[in-house]
């Protein structure tokens, strides 16, 4: 179980990575949204999930372009907060929410493939 000081931390970067993506120039950056993140216990190195609404040349180019811009988000983070430190970021595309879809879609063809039956 997370500590609640985690979480809250966990809860700010999500809101300030946010806030500090969309006023990036990039426009693929600006409109990119941030789901979650998952901070390492010593929050040192925080994982921050975004929308996976790219096909998967897109999202290699953004994460080339995250890496680059890394050091201006961290930078904003820390303007934000205050914190002598910021987390190492990595940025990853959340997929669940389309695989989620996906099996939902296949449920509703079973369900409808058993009623046609019946």
């Amino acid at each position: 179980m997370k500590s609640i000081k985690l979480q809250r931390t966990e809860s700010l970067l999500k809101e300030i990575v946010g806030i500090a993506l969309s006023q990036l120039n990039d426009t693929r950056l600006s409109s990119l949204n941030v789901v979650d993140v998952q901070c390492s216990k010593g929050k040192y190195n925080a994982q921050v999930f975004l929308s996976a609404d790219y096909d998967e040349k897109e999202q290699i180019e953004i994460l080339q372009q995250l890496k680059k811009a890394n050091g201006i988000i961290k930078e904003y983070c820390l303007e934000e907060t205050g914190w002598f430190r910021c987390p190492d970021f990595k940025f990853i595309f959340d997929n669940t929410l389309e695989q989620q879809n996906k099996l939902e879609s296949i449920f509703q063809q079973i369900k409808s493939e058993n009623d046609d039956k019946q």
